[in-house]
């Protein structure tokens, strides 16, 4: 399958082009590159020295010091295709970058941007996953630790054939 010609345009060429519309909606040069160094993990000189070097787009992603492990987060439509559903790894590289300028001359918080919020939030959600631990379901004739006998019941066994136990509305079927 041939390669997008995107991938051999020069990251040089497409800069000037993120910073413009980034100044035309009030948003600064030093804010373009922090999105970008977000994203890719170069710094101020590291852009200088791509941007001098004329590497082309495939080549700046090859060699980005540390690609953001929350660019996943970045979602939405960019160009008429969702980032999210790109297949081809280097192509949603270079759409994520489209849609951080974006979103930043469109006037979003540098916060979201970034998703600093989702960010941690997504680390939680790892943190609490990582540290969950499976119950043991106690017996049935006799109820767990500091729980009560409702006498409704717990067993998919029991539920599936009706329950005699308190607590069931009118569409719960009884034994007889």
């Amino acid at each position: 399958m041939p390669r997008h010609r995107i991938f051999a345009t020069s990251f040089a060429s497409i800069y000037p082009h993120y910073v413009h519309k980034a100044e035309r909606k009030n948003r600064s040069k030093e804010e373009v590159d922090q999105v970008i160094s977000w994203l890719t993990g170069y710094d101020s000189a590291g852009l200088e020295t791509a941007i001098d070097d004329g590497v082309d787009l495939e080549t700046f992603f090859a060699e980005a010091p540390a690609m953001n492990p929350h660019a996943a987060l970045i979602k939405g439509v960019i160009c008429g295709y969702r980032v999210e559903e790109i297949e081809d790894p280097l192509m949603q590289k270079i759409r994520y970058m489209d849609k951080l300028v974006d979103e930043l001359a469109r006037g979003k918080k540098m916060t979201v941007v970034l998703r600093v919020g989702a960010a941690a939030d997504a680390e939680d959600r790892e943190r609490a996953d990582a540290g969950r631990r499976v119950r043991a379901v106690p017996a049935p004739d006799r109820p767990g630790p500091g729980r009560a006998d409702t006498g409704r019941c717990s067993e998919p066994a029991e539920a599936d054939i009706g329950c005699t136990g308190g607590g069931l509305g009118p569409s719960a079927r009884r034994v007889r």
